[in-house]
């Protein structure tokens, strides 16, 4: 069953109607992506939770903005290498909405690097473009390029639909696709990082399917 209701909806139908156990559940909206007592979703990020996915019941599909930051930051949080503040700027096509998402990022990157206390200060930016999420993202770190994307292919080595790419990637290239593309430069002791995702596909109903593959 595929939930694909405003967000708040979800969480009254599950009050209101007495569900089949052993029916599978994969939800669109924000309702159950945060942990909290009684949540038995699991955050349906696969590069993230694909063993809990595999085995559960229930999964709570990311936001469209977070899949994209999450992307870009899980291999450095691996590594724990999130220890100073984060900027992103997220520009987001028309069909896009962005909805309370700092706090699904925080949560996954604290499940990898427990020490997580960094400031993330998000700026999200409407563009003129119909679908996508272009999101660039510094922060300090002291690593050498070549380790940081040497840890970056590591990290995503074994899955399906994340790549990084040695050229500046185009959203053209990720449009109508369930991919996220990454790329990696260092400025100085600045690392810069660019995701780019389809946000109607591996930032929503792309997801789910790979979810519900899963």
């Amino acid at each position: 069953l595929f939930f694909c209701t405003a967000h708040g909806d979800t969480r009254k139908f599950m009050e209101s109607h007495n569900l089949p156990e052993e029916l599978r559940i994969i939800d669109l909206s924000t309702d159950y992506r945060l942990d909290a007592p009684g949540n038995d979703f699991i955050y349906g990020l696969p590069e993230l939770n694909r063993k809990y996915i595999i085995r559960s019941k229930r999964v709570a599909n990311p936001g469209c903005f977070a899949t994209a930051i999450q992307l870009a930051l899980l291999p450095l949080a691996k590594n724990l290498l999130l220890n100073n503040e984060i900027h992103v700027h997220a520009i987001t096509g028309s069909t896009g909405a962005g909805q309370k998402h700092l706090d699904e990022i925080r949560q996954s990157l604290s499940k990898l690097q427990n020490s997580f206390s960094a400031p993330i200060n998000f700026i999200p930016v409407r563009g003129n473009f119909s679908r996508g999420i272009f999101a660039s993202l510094y922060l300090d770190c002291p690593v050498e390029i070549e380790l940081l994307k040497d840890l970056y292919n590591s990290y995503y080595d074994d899955h399906n639909f994340t790549f990084l790419t040695d050229k500046m990637p185009d959203l053209k290239q990720v449009v109508n696709t369930n991919k996220c593309l990454l790329y990696l430069e260092k400025h100085d002791n600045k690392l810069l990082i660019v995701s780019v995702i389809d946000n109607l596909l591996k930032g929503a109903s792309g997801q789910a399917v790979h979810n519900m593959n899963l």
